[in-house]
């Protein structure tokens, strides 16, 4: 039986050859059925009975307002106002008083089109410290830095290479400090900085940059898990990103505010956005002092003198004016009733009025205290005059329950489904040009866009696509079979081993692929027929969640490295079957192939492109529109010098992104077309205040032996 097994493999393999060999003809679904066909027939041959897979339909395109917003069915379990839970949630957002410097919030790095478009500082070395040769820390990046990878002929991966990097275009976030303890009162904590090996100029230290470039928040709702990489899990756990995967995540709730504290654990489905949520406020790159938590961050807002703490997060916004730094526009579509306008701030309203206000009380109302040892253990107590550094309010504890699902609320809100794309597919003939509707016609055909940005939300990870077919199994690069996880693709962007993507691990040593975890016996995917076993090939190294693609146009740079600059330059990687085909053939996406584009074909394909983009997020409209927010854009100086703010870090550039109302205002600039988001349009008929930065940025957040200046961009903390 071994040796007719055997055999049949070797036909299996050869017939699969076979269907790789037909190349363009064949989808990767269509493939994929024939092979199941192929693999069930092999099976009963030798003596097996197998029900063979059926292969879903292909994820035909469609206008966005077709497809439900995402939630979880025990929503209602957590939240009783969804309408002020969407309003805290998009204060929670923009507020610069979340991020341990008391300016880095969740939409400095997501303010242009749900993503970035700075251009300083936004240089991340790779998988190796050293940058390339003329750029650094503290960089401006150029039109001529892209391609990262530059070939002399770009339809032929072959030909030969001007220059390659693996610099990765990401993010900056905050200084490498340690967190010591909330200042109460003030949005910047205590910490101390910590010598940077990597992001320093001269020994001073600049903001860190993070690993992958920023994918866009908006319909970000329809992922079934969000990050690149697929860590943010689809079941939220209320704690963390981890979802199931964390066993000892867990809250507490009460029955009534005398009843005994209950240790629970929480699970709430298609909620990926939350588990996103609470992941960058902890991060010590993207907002927080190394060692902060998230009842810190609840704590930070605590008027009540506390001692060394460290677990503050929840406790530091609870009496903190809400976007006390920041202008709220009087139009604002979300908090406009609540605008403090023209003062900063909202009106009336703390975080413990909102969170009390949105949330059911059994989550947040107690007379019990929950001190927690150095060891992790936990007592309950009554309250005895101020909060030791180790005691926290039921509130402060929950705080990432209330900061991931009221943010999950509010980003559900950012659905840009009015694009020129969906108005065509609404019936109006007239919405595309005729080269749009060729280009659209080679996105579902010739060019194979289709096959990985399938459906209405222009990706394979989406909800509707994955959550009834999580594992696939699919002849991969090399003609070989293996099993991956559905809308997670390896593209041959970097060799693989520079970052393993999905294919790497989470905290708790298991693989963040749920292919791998299933080979393990972790996981179960009752719709991959036949099952995985323990020793089937898996190939997910090297392979990151496919983004959806409307506004692409707004939001260069792209992949994952954020190495490319423009659309074309995405379209001729395509074109030539990615720059690393080779090196990733045991994990390479079969549909990464020469595709034989003409030139006029790849004009068409991005202008199809640029049919994707909604107004309302070009003109930052409702619901896209948004309170003021300063930027951090990198240090006054560039990669060679920077100016010490007597601390060891440097001084900061600010950039204002002024608030605008639900009418919006004017476009900002994309990346590299302008270093400075573009003024907005002022609101009337109030006025804002002479100084654009008054009552935001203030002389008590500057460290010590520093004054509040102004500088090209911003009000920026020199050292005297």
């Amino acid at each position: 039986m071994k040796k007719r097994i055997q055999n049949l493999a070797f036909f299996a393999i050869a017939f699969i050859a076979g269907l790789n060999r037909l190349g363009s003809r064949l989808s990767k679904k269509i493939k994929k059925s024939m092979v199941m066909v192929a693999i069930a027939a092999i099976i009963v041959l030798a003596g097996h009975t197998v029900a063979a897979q059926v292969s879903p339909p292909e994820q035909s395109l469609a206008s966005l307002k077709s497809v439900p917003i995402p939630e979880p069915d025990n929503l209602g379990e957590f939240v009783k106002n969804k309408t002020v839970a969407i309003a805290l949630g998009k204060t929670l957002f923009w507020d610069m008083q979340v991020g341990s410097d008391g300016l880095q919030s969740c939409a400095s790095c997501h303010f242009h089109a749900g993503a970035d478009n700075r251009a300083k500082n936004q240089l991340h070395p790779g998988p190796s410290t050293n940058f390339t040769s003329g750029t650094g820390p503290n960089y401006t990046l150029k039109p001529e830095d892209y391609p990262f990878h530059k070939l002399q002929n770009p339809n032929d991966r072959s030909s030969t290479v001007l220059a390659d990097n693996n610099d990765i275009t990401g993010s900056q976030g905050v200084d490498l400090t340690k967190f010591n303890d909330i200042i109460p009162g003030s949005a910047v904590d205590n910490v101390t900085v910590q010598p940077d090996p990597v992001f320093n100029v001269n020994g001073i230290n600049v903001r860190q940059v993070t690993g992958r470039n920023t994918p866009s928040t908006i319909n970000a709702v329809f992922n079934f898990r969000n990050f690149w990489d697929g860590r943010a899990q689809n079941d939220f756990n209320g704690v963390n990103p981890f979802g199931s995967r964390d066993k000892n995540a867990f809250l507490y709730k009460v029955a009534t505010k005398q009843s005994s504290l209950q240790q629970v654990k929480v699970s709430l489905k298609n909620s990926s956005l939350a588990s996103q949520a609470v992941g960058p406020p902890l991060s010590d790159v993207e907002e927080s002092g190394t060692g902060r938590v998230f009842p810190d961050v609840g704590q930070k807002f605590n008027r009540v003198k506390t001692k060394k703490l460290p677990r503050e997060t929840g406790k530091k916004l609870k009496f903190l004016p809400p976007l006390a730094k920041q202008l709220v526009h009087p139009e604002d579509s979300v908090l406009g009733k609540y605008s403090n306008w023209p003062q900063p701030g909202l009106k009336q309203k703390t975080y413990e009025t909102m969170v009390k206000e949105a949330f059911k009380p059994e989550w947040w109302d107690s007379q019990q205290i929950i001190k927690v040892g150095t060891d992790g253990s936990r007592i309950f107590k009554q309250p005895q005059g101020a909060l030791a550094t180790d005691e926290f309010t039921l509130m402060d504890y929950n705080f990432s329950l209330f900061m991931g699902l009221s943010i999950q609320l509010y980003e559900s809100t950012l659905v840009s489904d009015n694009t020129p794309f969906d108005q065509y597919m609404e019936g109006n003939s007239n919405a595309l040009t005729s080269q749009q509707k060729l280009g659209k016609q080679l996105f579902e055909g010739k060019a194979k866009c289709v096959n990985c940005h399938g459906g209405a939300e222009f990706t394979n990870a989406s909800v509707r696509n994955v959550r009834n077919e999580r594992l696939e199994r699919m002849v991969m690069g090399d003609n070989g079979v293996a099993v991956y996880d559905n809308g997670f693709y390896n593209i041959g962007v970097r060799p693989t081993q520079e970052d393993l993507g999905v294919g790497g691990k989470d905290p708790f040593g298991n693989p963040l692929s749920e292919s791998r975890l299933a080979q393990n016996g972790k996981f179960n995917d009752p719709n991959l027929s036949p099952p995985i076993s323990a020793t089937e090939r898996v190939a997910v190294d090297g392979a990151f969640k496919t983004p959806g693609l409307r506004n692409v146009a707004l939001t260069a740079p792209y992949l994952h490295n954020g190495g490319q600059l423009t659309l074309r330059q995405v379209v001729d990687f395509y074109n030539r079957g990615g720059d690393f085909h080779e090196t990733n053939i045991q994990n390479l996406d079969p549909d990464i192939e020469n595709l034989g584009l003409s030139e006029s074909e790849k004009d068409a394909l991005v202008a199809f492109m640029n049919g994707l983009t909604d107004a309302r997020v070009r003109n930052q409209s409702a619901p896209f529109d948004h309170p003021q927010l300063f930027i951090p854009n990198g240090h006054p100086g560039d990669q060679n010098s920077v100016t010490n703010d007597g601390s060891g870090k440097a001084t900061t550039a600010l950039l204002e992104l002024p608030a605008v109302g639900r009418n919006g205002g004017s476009p900002l600039a994309s990346f590299l077309e302008n270093s400075a988001p573009a003024a907005a349009q002022s609101p009337t008929p109030v006025q804002p205040t002479s100084n654009p930065l008054e009552g935001s940025i203030t002389q008590q957040d500057c460290p010590p032996n520093s004054t509040l200046q102004f500088v090209a961009g911003g009000y920026v903390c020199i050292s005297n």
